[in-house]
């Protein structure tokens, strides 16, 4: 009797050993989400507060899901799009307050510094808000996720589209940093390789309020096309200010990144037809509506990309760790990548060796204000561009990672 007894607590306690074996894994029993975005300025917007909610949305869903033996915590900060502030954040939150991924991170600078840090400190960066390529090329590194789009998938919609229609001569408008660059790069190679020409280009500093003189000088060079090259506030303001100048109608915009949140901002009679690439749109199907729905009843606007994609990041975070039990970078990127992602997001999304996430993007035209029938109902889907053709070809990345 006395043995049995014995035997059956040494069984308990091994069991409490195993059990406790996953939780133990995870530092402090608490995965720590950091949210690194644009609070007030030029892409708040677009990112900012609704990343913000889109993450907790992302928490409250995975823990009634998987009702995990840890706690989620989450942490946000505006980095002001500013390269310093963003590193010297996040270093401060991997080092003393335990937070094992730095996300959303929109503006291109911010993500850099950041990837870096993330690197050092062997943490989990997921980006949702940032554009550039090079972030999978030749800076790309094995603790970063690429998540939403990226200035090569935009050029390959937009830009490929309205040179394919007759706008074959482009002069770009830049926002004056690594996001601006890469996209004037990526959508001058794809104007020029659908025929086209580029007539020239002006850059104009990040960010901006008055864009006259960058204007006229695309206006003078009489191109048909007028590339905006940058993206939040900028290209709104530069669009509503191309109407006063009376450039346009005369000279097409072509926004080579553009959200939902322009749109809304700049109204329909000032957008119509205009062509964007995204990588979400709310009222594609049943799935991204009901979505939707529960996000505008919290934030009072339709999610942009950015902000489904930060939900659909975090929540995959959060799956590869309880499905590993750890929280450690490593072993938790190896579950994302090998994991298809399946969500009102992406489809048969998949996180390849370089940290790009693919998946299928959307060329959209706006509506004209008479063809749209109930609040944010603002685009015709015109293509669905499927993942393979989206995104950048491995056969053509400069990622060290990439096997060739």
């Amino acid at each position: 009797m006395h043995m049995k007894k014995l035997t059956t607590l040494a069984c308990a306690a091994a069991l409490a050993t195993l059990s406790g074996a996953a939780s133990a894994q995870i530092s402090g029993n608490t995965v720590k989400v950091g949210v690194l975005t644009d609070m007030s300025g030029t892409y708040s917007d677009l990112a900012g507060a609704g990343a913000v909610l889109a993450t907790q949305m992302a928490i409250d869903d995975f823990m009634a899901e998987a009702k995990p033996a840890f706690k989620v915590e989450m942490v946000s900060a505006d980095h002001q799009n500013k390269a310093d502030i963003a590193s010297n954040k996040a270093r401060e939150w991997f080092e003393r307050e335990g937070v094992d991924t730095a996300t959303e991170l929109v503006t291109t600078s911010t993500a850099l510094a950041v990837m870096k840090i993330a690197k050092e400190m062997n943490r989990v960066a997921l980006m949702s808000g940032p554009a550039s390529t090079p972030i999978t090329n030749e800076q790309c590194n094995d603790v970063t996720v690429h998540y939403t789009y990226d200035t090569y998938a935009l050029a390959n919609g937009t830009a490929k589209a309205v040179t394919q229609q007759g706008g074959d001569t482009w002069f770009f408008l830049t926002a004056d940093y690594a996001f601006g660059q890469a996209l004037e790069k990526d959508s001058s190679a794809v104007v020029i390789a659908n025929g086209g020409k580029v007539l020239g280009s002006v850059r104009h500093p990040f960010p901006a309020s008055d864009f006259s003189s960058f204007l006229l000088q695309a206006q003078a060079s009489g191109a048909k096309i007028i590339g905006l090259a940058n993206a939040g506030a900028d290209t709104t303001n530069a669009i509503k200010q191309a109407a006063e100048f009376g450039i346009t109608p005369k000279q097409s915009l072509a926004g080579l990144l553009m959200f939902i949140s322009d749109v809304h901002s700049l109204g329909l009679k000032n957008t119509q037809g205009m062509y964007l690439t995204t990588g979400f749109y709310w009222d594609l199907n049943d799935e991204t509506r009901a979505w939707s729905k529960r996000f505008f009843d919290k934030h009072k606007r339709m999610p942009t990309m950015v902000q489904a994609g930060q939900y659909s990041s975090v929540l995959h975070y959060l799956r590869a760790v309880n499905a590993v039990g750890s929280d450690e970078a490593g072993k938790v990127m190896a579950q994302m990548k090998k994991t298809p992602i399946n969500d009102f997001f992406a489809k048969n999304g998949q996180i390849r060796e370089d940290g790009r996430m693919v998946h299928d993007m959307y060329l959209v035209q706006v509506k004209k204000p008479e063809e749209s029938k109930y609040p944010w109902d603002y685009y015709h889907i015109r293509q669905t561009i499927p993942a393979a053709e989206a995104f950048q070809p491995l056969s053509q990345s400069k990622c060290p990672l990439v096997k060739k």
